[in-house]
């Protein structure tokens, strides 16, 4: 799936592959991979840069870890992140039960 169907969206997802705790960004990349069953495989050039931001805002933070091989970058969420996500996902609930009950009624009336 192109990164443009996802605008508005990509902040949340990222949010939530980082619910379970901190990630480096490849593996952002890979859960949400893994999570969507392959439909979200997104570019570095797209998810970097949105990390990145949402560090500005205070949603994410980030510290460089030493590990087998190279350093490495790895993000979690902070309290105001955690917060942002459950308004991320009350907000998706109520876009998607609209989109859901205006493509799923079947043909429109024909105003008058």
């Amino acid at each position: 799936m192109r990164a443009e169907a996802l605008k508005g969206h990509l902040d949340g997802l990222l949010l939530a592959a980082l619910e379970r705790g901190p990630l480096h960004g490849y593996g952002v990349i890979e859960a949400l991979r893994a999570g969507s069953g392959g439909t979200f495989d997104l570019p570095t050039g797209t998810v970097y840069p949105a990390l990145h931001r949402l560090e500005r805002a205070g949603l994410i933070r980030s510290a460089w870890s030493d590990g087998p091989g190279r350093r490495r970058r790895s993000y979690q969420l902070t309290p105001a992140g955690v917060t942002a996500l459950a308004d991320q996902r009350d907000g998706w609930r109520v876009f998607s039960r609209s989109v859901s009950a205006l493509l799923d009624a079947g043909p429109w009336p024909t105003p008058a």
